[in-house]
């Protein structure tokens, strides 16, 4: 392939970067800070002793990653997938790539079997198993340790690789892990195990990057191993014939066939009920707080003490077109919202009342002091009710629980960040 005048999708390649067993990785000399990764119609296994041209392979692999970073991106998890481009590459952000697989195990399986034995198969990791391999193929990608990663002093667009950087990796492939594990669940099929990479950008933040596809992962179909769709299957067998080839290609089309639409329809609703027009600027931070989670939100003004029957009437009219509902009463003073709404629907109702310094504990006991038989919760900040709305709707749905998710792992990388920075002696 000429790389002076190929081009895919309006895309011109540059110089190959660097060429793996299945896939080629092209600088694009007019788009600064990209490249694209080109897959390729080869199946291998045993660091490519084992080794099967299989045609279509490289379209399939390239759908089933597109949509696993889709879904990744979405949830808010920083990769470097930028978008598919044509049907066998898809374009992502440069950066220096650190030459460690990172696996997670929900299962005892395969060669974790090998390498402890006496653990049976099947036996449940809780929390997830997490692994670290060098990527050394004349070696077999050996085992590390965390001090053995730490010790190398790898320098990446430079950044060099210590304890923090290794936690951020380490916390974010769980998080990886636990999202597609959720997110397979709702396909009946159980995520056993599954192994990613990391790179460092230019700026030198953390990417998940490279591809995830069905040689990343074993999967298992209503959890039973003997229904594998993984690469297992060829890694299984001692001889290859032109049939078996065709069953692990309907196996990878039937992955990527159901992964079109595992991300959960966005069919909730968080009505914020405002006793007044005069809560405008409360019930918007709500709002805001609530589209950043992800959740569809929706503004009202009624209130119980004025008009009780125009209430219940909104309540209603939400009732009759919602399964996944939850209200957010804002009212200051004699709260009666939150109350009176919690007391006519099943629906979970949250209780965040405009309350100021000045009468916060005057205005915030009509919340908290409820009569018998209610079971509104009360927070006091915009956020705090957001939150609260979505660790409910996340109950059903696995990207509303990705999202809070990977807020809390934002957190922990800005704390880690801010420490790093600030650390260090002062001497006197």
């Amino acid at each position: 392939m000429s790389t002076t005048t190929t081009s895919i999708e309006g895309y011109k390649l540059g110089k190959v970067i660097i060429e793996g067993k299945t896939k080629q990785v092209y600088d694009l000399p007019e788009q600064p800070g990209l490249c694209l990764l080109l897959s390729k119609d080869r199946i291998t296994a045993g660091d490519g002793v084992k080794a099967h041209d299989l045609a279509g392979k490289a379209e399939i692999s390239n759908t089933t990653n597109g949509q696993v970073f889709r879904l990744l991106n979405e949830a808010g998890i920083r990769t470097a997938y930028v978008k598919q481009c044509g049907a066998k590459a898809f374009i992502a952000r440069k950066c220096q790539m650190l030459p460690i697989e990172w696996v997670t195990r929900r299962l005892a399986t395969g060669s974790f079997l090998k390498r402890n034995v006496g653990v049976p198969e099947g036996y449940r990791f809780s929390p997830p198993k997490q692994e670290t391999f060098f990527k050394d193929d004349a070696n077999h990608d050996p085992q590390w340790s965390e001090e053995q990663i730490i010790s190398a002093k790898f320098e990446l667009n430079g950044l060099v690789i210590g304890q923090d950087e290794v936690d951020i990796m380490r916390r974010t492939t769980l998080l990886v892990f636990e999202i597609l594990e959720r997110a397979w669940q709702t396909k009946n099929c159980a995520l056993i195990d599954m192994k990613v990479e990391f790179g460092i950008c230019a700026d030198g933040n953390i990417v998940l990057a490279d591809i995830i596809d069905s040689d990343s992962w074993r999967l298992w179909p209503a959890g039973d191993k003997r229904l594998m769709v993984d690469k297992q299957v060829y890694r299984n067998l001692a001889a290859v014939t032109a049939s078996d080839l065709d069953t692990v290609k309907r196996n990878f089309i039937w992955v990527a066939e159901q992964l079109v639409d595992i991300v959960p329809k966005k069919d909730h609703l968080v009505v914020v009920l405002m006793g007044s027009a005069s809560d405008i600027s409360h019930s918007e931070k709500i709002a805001t707080s609530c589209r950043s989670l992800g959740l569809n939100v929706e503004l009202r003004v009624s209130s119980a003490h004025k008009g009780p029957e125009e209430t219940l009437r909104i309540v209603r009219e939400y009732e009759s077109v919602m399964s996944n509902l939850i209200f957010v009463a804002v009212a200051g003073r004699s709260n009666g919202l939150g109350p009176v709404v919690s007391g006519s629907t099943n629906y979970p109702v949250i209780n965040c009342p405009p309350v100021k310094s000045d009468n916060m504990q005057v205005d915030v006991w009509s919340s908290l002091n409820l009569p018998s038989g209610l079971g509104c919760a009360t927070v006091l900040y915009p956020e705090a009710a957001a939150l609260h709305a979505a660790t409910i709707l996340g109950l059903g749905n696995f990207m509303v629980w990705s999202k809070l998710r990977v807020k809390a792992l934002n957190n922990f990388i800005t704390l880690k960040k801010a420490d790093k920075e600030l650390r260090g002696v002062r001497n006197a």
